[in-house]
């Protein structure tokens, strides 16, 4: 455990009859991202924010309420005490109240991953049963948690030795897909097309490895700081990236991709017929 982790919180995991004390922790690391402020460039100094109301000027923070929008500009407000009054208790038990296969959860309701552990030595024993029950069945444990006064959607599963805890998204949080795939070709793709793509996606596959990617923007912006920290001078130039090309022929990318050629669209072709250095120039490709 590292020295600096902090328990998210601390309660009970409970299977029936089951229960088991366990710490949260947060399986994220936030300070992996570079954050910037905004400085005033003449002084160096950060810029700080006044509250201030249109027609009014500058106004006291006690004199702020929290509103919710039920039209343009108009907002039902409500103070601290009666948001406080539906404020669900704080329950210091995760109930474990359905389990379902790992595969029928769609990934976009996972929002954010958390590491549960055991408190003590007595609730070893029980913790590493779950774990192997979860991992023996494929399946997740759905619960409710209530954090700060509100209810979270969460999944346990089986993670290496221990167990992690998924805040999930609720059903009403998630847009619509047909919404935005409307306009999607609903006409049947070619098989041999399909085939092929097939073919090129079995040979790029392989395990996850995520330690392989990197975030190459957060890189460069670390590796401009060192250099603003040493006085060089930053001198902008044109990034590498890849261009979009204009496939002619999917066909032939895709044999082409499926062959081992360069992953690179081919060349435009002219509407004339071919000419002899064009048939020429494909014989060679």
């Amino acid at each position: 455990m590292p020295k600096a982790a902090r328990a998210y919180w601390k309660g009970f995991l409970r299977l029936s009859l089951v229960t088991i004390g366990v710490e949260i922790y947060n399986a994220v690391e936030s300070k992996a991202e570079i954050s910037f402020r905004q400085i005033h460039k003449p002084s160096g100094k950060r810029v700080n924010y006044e509250k201030v109301v249109a027609g009014v000027g500058k106004i006291d923070s006690k004199d702020i309420v929290k509103g919710y929008e039920v039209d343009k500009d108009t907002y039902v407000t409500l103070d601290p005490e009666e948001i406080d009054a539906v404020k669900l208790e704080s329950k210091k038990t995760i109930d474990l109240v359905q389990f379902v296969d790992a595969k029928d959860i769609d990934y976009r309701y996972f929002e954010r991953p958390y590491f549960v552990t055991p408190s003590d030595e007595l609730s070893g024993e029980g913790y590493v049963v779950i774990r192997e029950a979860l991992r023996k069945t494929g399946k997740v444990g759905l619960a409710q948690i209530t954090i700060s006064g509100r209810e979270w959607l969460v999944a346990i599963a089986p993670l290496e030795d221990g167990l992690v805890m998924e805040m999930l998204r609720y059903n009403e949080e998630l847009r619509q897909p047909a919404d935005f795939f409307d306009e999607v070709p609903g006409t049947k793709p070619d098989r041999e097309m399909v085939d092929l793509a097939v073919q090129l996606i079995g040979k790029k596959s392989g395990a996850f490895k995520p330690e392989k990617f990197e975030d190459h923007y957060q890189a460069a912006l670390k590796a401009l700081v060192q250099d603003k920290l040493k006085g060089r001078k930053i001198v902008a130039h044109e990034a590498d990236r890849p261009k979009g090309g204009n496939i002619v022929d999917l066909m032939e990318a895709l044999k082409r991709s499926v062959g081992g050629a360069p992953d690179k669209p081919p060349a435009s072709k002219p509407a004339a017929s071919k000419s002899k250095s064009t048939r020429g120039s494909k014989k060679r490709a």
